[in-house]
């Protein structure tokens, strides 16, 4: 099951010391940045460990996210832009660009940059406890959990914190608003199963660069079609039940069209180069099910046809009924933790910017190319047939 998702990468990013020598002119100043330091290493280790768990993601992120407010909200009483949000520089890479980065001297970039991993994370961990043999119901809360967190954190960051960004992202960058949008869409299909949300997710994809999002266009249009192959092999089982023999076998007809298409598509898919993992969905049993399901319930179908029903095959397949009839799954609301209580206005004020940070000797080493994230190789479980995505 492992093996049917696609997975971009978690974005990369350049280490960060926080050595504001001369501008932390206090002990407290200086224990918020020795802190800011372990707790961002601490959490960007989080993201590989193959043990992590929603509980500990939580407590990690909002350890780092109570301490970065302090480079972000106002601390002296007015409502005057915070003085240390542009004294540090970040460096990010995109989960579409490969190894190219984006670098903004802005904690609100840090901040959002960070928390669009950790949305990804959850996602990651939902696909990872999806693809377990026998999954338990509790288990499956757990994936839906995590997906409308995920969701929840893409949301709040597009509508409230990249807003407030100075330098908006270029094109095809994570923070632009069309990729973000591809992921809130991405995320809300795996929730609801919904064959308008992939199709909008692929028509958004559309409109970046081809050399970017080509890779994941293409997974989005095979399992589109093997959607469709699904949803119209089990309503030509509902028209046979209904004793419109006719109809259910053209209704099947178009789902060995489908499927036959999806096939294609998995073949094209496995060779097109691009960021993200390459799933395998072709060679999962529950692909292969349906395909061999769609040949022998046509065949059934006529079979019947030719000595009950005798009824005409229509030249056009039956309507579908595309919009879920159901409420679709809202998004977990992403609040970020309160202020760390060592972030006060009195320390706030030892924070001098008139002595300017002496030069980093460790900046020679933030300035070498960004690695790609080495994420946890997990091999897949036994594919349990069933159909999670």
């Amino acid at each position: 099951m492992t093996h049917w998702f696609h997975r971009n990468p978690l974005k990369a990013t350049a280490p960060v010391s926080f050595n504001l020598y001369g501008v932390a002119s206090s002990p407290a100043a200086n224990k918020i940045c020795n802190d800011l330091r372990t707790a961002r290493a601490r959490l960007l280790d989080m993201f590989t460990d193959a043990t992590c768990t929603p509980e500990i993601m939580k407590k990690s992120s909002d350890e780092y996210f109570s301490l970065i407010q302090a480079f972000i909200l106002p601390l002296d009483g007015t409502t005057q832009e915070n003085k240390l949000r542009f004294i540090q520089n970040f460096k990010w890479t995109d989960t579409l660009q490969g190894n190219i980065t984006s670098a903004q001297q802005d904690a609100v970039f840090e901040l959002v940059s960070m928390a669009f991993n950790v949305a990804i994370w959850y996602s990651k961990f939902a696909s990872r406890l999806a693809g377990k043999e026998n999954i338990t119901e509790e288990e499956a809360k757990d994936v839906h959990k995590s997906l409308k967190i995920a969701a929840g954190i893409f949301k709040t960051l597009k509508e409230t914190h990249i807003p407030r960004l100075i330098t908006p992202a270029e094109k095809g960058r994570d923070l632009e608003p069309r990729v973000i949008d591809t992921y809130i869409v991405a995320v809300l299909t795996r929730m609801d199963l919904d064959l308008n949300h992939e199709i909008n997710q692929y028509h958004t994809l559309n409109t970046l660069d081809p050399e970017c999002s080509s890779k994941w266009k293409k997974y989005l249009q095979l399992k589109q079609h093997f959607y469709m192959a699904y949803a119209h092999c089990y309503h030509g089982q509902t028209l046979l039940a209904g004793d419109k023999c006719g109809e259910a076998i053209r209704s099947l007809q178009e789902a060995e069209k489908f499927y036959s298409r999806a096939e294609a598509l998995c073949k094209e898919y496995r060779q097109m180069k691009g960021p993200g993992s390459t799933a395998k969905p072709s060679e999962q049993l529950f692909f292969k099910k349906l395909g061999t399901f769609i040949k022998n319930t046509l065949e059934k179908c006529q079979r019947e046809n030719s000595f009950i029903y005798f009824h005409k095959v229509p030249a056009e397949a039956p309507a579908l009924e595309l919009k879920a009839s159901y409420g679709l799954a809202e998004p977990t609301p992403f609040e970020l933790p309160p202020l760390s209580a060592q972030c006060t206005p009195e320390v706030y004020a030892t924070f001098d910017l008139t002595k300017g940070p002496k030069e980093d000797k460790a900046k020679a080493k933030h300035d070498e190319e960004i690695k790609p994230v080495k994420e946890p190789d997990l091999k897949p479980q036994k594919d349990t047939g069933c159909v999670v995505s």
